[in-house]
């Protein structure tokens, strides 16, 4: 796996509206409730069960989405003792949820330090060439377009779960997906673990089309034991979905000056 750094890719004018997602999925992310235990590493079971009822609430859940409807049952955020013990207390919803509306509060959860970082690197380098190509409205909207379609892709093969579904990779895959098509020779810094992290520009149709390429094999449950907590056909609809948004712009996009003669960034020498 190849980590970007940095993207040769000038932008002419200021992303705004990236700066506000990354700030908007920071804010977020510190009031989430447990927040404190991920930095700690301590974890207590009413932390637990405050934060099961807040992802319930403002997560979205594939199979709310496509049935529609509510569970009867879900966790209050309280402590109880039952016959096997302390737990969560279930119960009726306390709150009026639109699951549709779930798939845009869902964008700004994250479940972790490193969920949040890693999205947020991958926004912060990608993401403002799509905002400086298409403006700042319509790459909000096309955000928000590669998120429902990535969350609504993924809750289509697993109609039946009711794991919430949280994060903005969806839409950040989107991102990725319009900056291959846009600027498939742009070129980015990224550190390659070799023994040490060895530091590579390459061009972006390598690094996305890799990253892609990593998405589609672990969402058909291949070269991973277990696919975990990850949401890996959310990334692939989201990046097919930015893939297909972005292709009418093609033709008109100012591409980046390619470099040429150059080795890991500096000039090779020539032999005389």
């Amino acid at each position: 796996m190849v980590i970007p750094v940095h993207d040769v890719n000038p932008a002419r004018r200021t992303p705004y509206v990236t700066y506000a997602l990354v700030a908007a999925g920071v804010l977020v992310f510190l009031g989430t409730p447990g927040v404190a235990s991920w930095v700690t590493g301590e974890h207590g079971l009413a932390q637990t069960c405050r934060l099961q009822a807040f992802l319930d609430h403002w997560a979205a859940v594939p199979r709310e989405l496509i049935h529609g409807r509510l569970p009867a049952g879900v966790p209050t955020g309280d402590v109880g003792v039952g016959p096997r013990g302390p737990g969560c207390v279930v119960g009726a919803p306390g709150y009026d949820k639109s699951p549709p509306l779930s798939v845009l509060t869902a964008m700004f959860l994250h479940g972790g330090w490193l969920h949040l970082l890693g999205n947020m690197l991958f926004l912060l380098i990608f993401g403002n060439n799509i905002e400086d190509r298409l403006g700042h409205i319509r790459y909000l909207l096309f955000y928000v377009a590669c998120g429902y379609a990535a969350t609504y892709g993924f809750a289509l093969v697993n109609a039946d779960s009711a794991d919430p579904l949280i994060g903005a990779s969806g839409a950040i895959a989107g991102v990725l997906g319009a900056y291959l098509v846009l600027y498939p020779r742009a070129r980015v810094w990224v550190l390659v673990p070799f023994l040490v992290f060895l530091p590579l520009r390459l061009p972006a149709w390598i690094v996305l089309g890799f990253w892609f390429a990593l998405q589609a094999v672990y969402s058909s449950g291949s070269g991973l034991p277990e696919a975990g907590t990850v949401a890996y056909a959310a990334h692939v609809a989201g990046f097919l979905a930015g893939m297909v948004l972005a292709w009418p712009l093609r033709r008109g996009t100012v591409q980046p000056p390619e470099p040429r003669g150059l080795l890991w960034g500096r000039r090779a020498r020539r032999d005389r």
